[in-house]
């Protein structure tokens, strides 16, 4: 794979890490397993039997719970802490054959994008939340499905479209995360509120 496709790679792998962890693994390897994409030597480790199995369940596990609104937050939450240091691994393992510099790079600018992608997600989510019906996280969840697939494909067929692509997501980000921000605080200031706690916000 030439140095374009690796970029992608590593940086499509990091995004999807931050929306669909376990579908992300399952997928790469399975295609990695039946030959239909070429996994570099540092992902082949996907394509084994118990990372199927294990990825192949949660993902399972994953897409039933981001169905199911507030608890889907709860598990967001829980899946800052492994969606992170798994996006940032499988981006470093795209250069794991390449140079100390390069790994570096690959696995710091993984990182921040996975924990951007993911903050977004779950913020977002969270939001989405504070509305009583169940439609419009179910809708969101159903576009993130879309979504995912949609980078998934031009990650392996259009490395180039792929990265304008994750570009503009970056200006995005940048533009929607203090709105996010903002509005998580107002949804806990409110609940503090509610359950009788002091409101500490200045």
């Amino acid at each position: 794979m030439d140095t374009l496709s690796n970029v992608a790679l590593a940086g499509g792998l990091a995004w999807a890490s931050g929306v669909r962890l376990y579908a992300t693994v399952f997928l790469a390897g399975l295609l990695g397993r039946l030959g239909v994409v070429h996994l570099p030597p540092g992902l082949e480790m996907l394509s084994d039997n118990w990372v199927l199995i294990v990825s192949g369940v949660l993902m399972l596990g994953e897409f039933l719970a981001d169905k199911i609104p507030a608890f889907d937050s709860v598990w967001d939450a829980i899946h800052t802490f492994i969606r992170i240091p798994a996006g940032t691994l499988l981006a470093w393992g795209v250069f794991k054959d390449a140079s100390p510099g390069m790994q570096i790079a690959a696995a710091l600018l993984g990182g921040a994008l996975v924990s951007g992608t993911h903050l977004a997600k779950s913020g977002g989510r969270a939001l989405i939340n504070t509305s009583p019906e169940p439609f419009s996280n179910w809708g969101a969840s159903v576009g993130e499905d879309l979504t995912w697939a949609g980078m998934f494909y031009l990650m392996w067929q259009h490395p180039l479209a792929l990265l304008v692509v994750l570009a503009l997501f970056v200006l995005l980000m940048l533009w929607l995360l203090p709105k996010i921000v903002r509005g998580v605080r107002v949804v806990l200031r409110t609940l503090r509120r509610l359950f009788g706690a002091p409101d500490t916000a200045a």
